[in-house]
């Protein structure tokens, strides 16, 4: 029997959701020896679920080898700090594999997590990829039901959908007074630049952002406060940031600069018509019917260029909604009732033939 004990343990998807599979490796912690291995095919399931069912088989093998005390090393940011209590387990999917694992982990004198870089965890890498290689090989009696709890399952959506992570740029002066701020080109304030900082580290510990040491290409606005943001992400993803004019904020044109009730009280019968109207432009500037056709045209070029990827998208708040608004295929009223926040994360798929599916809306847990 073997006191100390360490588990290695990775999963990962063909498609996100698509054939998944996991792998787990048991060490003795002293002398670094193999004492267990285990992987299985999962079937058709996303990253973070089979990444689940490795710690959860690695953490089964472990208490029947009788280890007292684990300390488990894996690659996945989500699933180290979910089991070390900082994160919430705020998808209905991962709470049952959570509460599986942390049922297993009360087996033990002390379990302790640790985060380390996938290149760490080639051993569990290679038993999660023998696994789903061992899936793919088989083919089945009967035909492939989809998946009913994807999006894909029940929207009928096919082919590999274009993947928007779609990042609102950090603080700025203008933003802590509340003023209006589009083509006004002002820095991030120093909370503003840890903002982007968090941002940034959230997106270094996602899956599928990093592919054969090639960064997912990372696209702003061309105004400085997105750009950044969007530096601050490129360097924790060893990438580059490309910038696309289409994706800049409304022109605010004659209340550029003016707090709400400084325009109210400026243009009282124009901004309460704009407020209710969306085909309305501001004084000078731009309507946001004008800025939803805008942004459309820039989504269509860049699924046009990068179809079927996944690409980082910094921009502002209303470029973000009218994005936002296409996945959901919602009407303009969805500007005055969504609020994204500074430093938010959402995320939107694109499929090929025209279906969207909105999987994340104004996530900021990687601020507190």
């Amino acid at each position: 029997m073997t006191e100390h004990v360490l588990i290695e343990a990775d999963g990962g998807s063909r498609g996100n959701p698509g054939p998944a599979g996991y792998g787990a490796v048991v060490k003795d912690a002293a002398s670094g020896a193999v004492l267990a291995e285990r992987k299985a095919y999962v079937g058709i399931a996303t990253n973070n679920v089979a990444e689940y069912s490795g710690l959860i088989a690695g953490l089964a093998a472990a208490a029947e080898l009788g280890a007292s005390t684990v300390d488990v090393r894996m690659d996945s940011k989500l699933v180290v700090e979910q089991m070390s209590g900082r994160w919430k387990v705020k998808h209905p999917s991962m709470q049952p594999l959570n509460a599986e694992a942390k049922e297993l982990a009360s087996r033990f004198s002390r379990v302790r997590y640790e985060w380390i870089p996938r290149a760490e965890n080639s051993h569990a890498d290679g038993l999660a990829n023998e696994a789903m290689d061992a899936g793919a090989a088989k083919k089945p009696e009967k035909p492939v039901k989809q998946d009913r709890s994807s999006p894909v399952g029940w929207t009928g959506a096919t082919g590999t959908p274009t993947k928007l992570l779609l990042v609102r740029h950090g603080q700025t002066a203008m933003s802590v007074e509340k003023r209006y701020s589009g083509r006004g080109d002002v820095p991030l304030t120093e909370h503003g630049k840890q903002q982007a900082a968090a941002a940034a580290k959230r997106l270094g510990s996602m899956e599928g952002l990093v592919v054969d040491g090639e960064a997912a290409p990372i696209i702003a606005s061309p105004l400085i406060r997105t750009q950044q943001t969007a530096q601050a992400i490129a360097d924790a993803l060893g990438g580059r940031v490309e910038t696309h004019p289409g994706l800049i904020e409304t022109d605010f044109g004659d209340w550029e600069g003016l707090t709400f009730k400084e325009a109210m009280d400026r243009d009282p019968e124009f901004q309460t018509a704009w407020l209710s109207d969306t085909s309305i432009a501001a004084p000078g500037g731009e309507s946001f019917d004008g800025v939803h056709r805008r942004v459309r045209k820039a989504r269509d070029e860049l699924i046009a260029r990068y179809g079927g990827r996944t690409l980082v998208v910094v921009s502002h708040v209303t470029p973000i909604k009218a994005l936002l608004r296409m996945g959901l295929d919602a009407g303009p009223s969805l500007l005055f009732r969504l609020h994204l926040d500074l430093a938010s994360l959402s995320i939107v798929e694109f499929y090929p033939d025209g279906n969207a599916s909105v999987r994340l809306v104004n996530d900021i847990s990687h601020l507190s």
